[in-house]
């Protein structure tokens, strides 16, 4: 198995403290950049949103528990592979987050629906640009509408 190495650009400080899966969007968290990225989010305060990956430091895949499962565990949910969902127990625990920035400094950046418990390690930030990251008419099982109400 080949390893790749990543390295924390910063962490997230947030006031939930434990893993849920409801009510996201008001969450207003901050990522705090390592000292060898001050400076690093120049230009960002002119961007609307961002684009936040994060190491899923609490994630636990399982095999067996995971590769094929229920979203949330919901009976009422159909069986998935772990690839038709967006779990945070997955082979590489990576997750990624489109978010409101609501304010930027040198070294803190300041978001809004950052789905990551305090401490979260941050891989890396992107402004979100529609050219690359929006999809016209994208095309979902209708089961994920009732999986994320409520998630932000």
């Amino acid at each position: 198995m080949n390893r790749i190495p990543f390295i924390a650009i910063g962490r997230v400080s947030s006031p939930v403290t434990e893993k849920t899966d409801e009510n996201w969007g008001g969450v207003v968290s901050r990522i705090l950049l390592e000292p060898e990225f001050s400076g690093g989010l120049l230009g960002l305060k002119d961007f609307s949103h961002a684009i936040v990956v994060t190491y899923l430091h609490e994630a636990r895949y399982e095999r067996e528990r995971h590769l094929q499962r229920r979203p949330r565990g919901l009976v009422e949910m159909p069986k998935v592979g772990i690839f038709s969902q967006r779990a945070k127990d997955r082979p590489n625990p990576i997750g990624i987050t489109a978010v409101k920035i609501m304010g930027v400094g040198d070294s803190c950046l300041e978001v809004q629906g950052l789905d990551a418990v305090d401490g979260t390690p941050v891989l890396d930030i992107k402004p979100y640009v529609p050219q690359f990251d929006r999809v016209e008419k994208p095309v979902v099982p209708e089961w994920t509408d009732r999986l994320m109400k409520g998630y932000f």
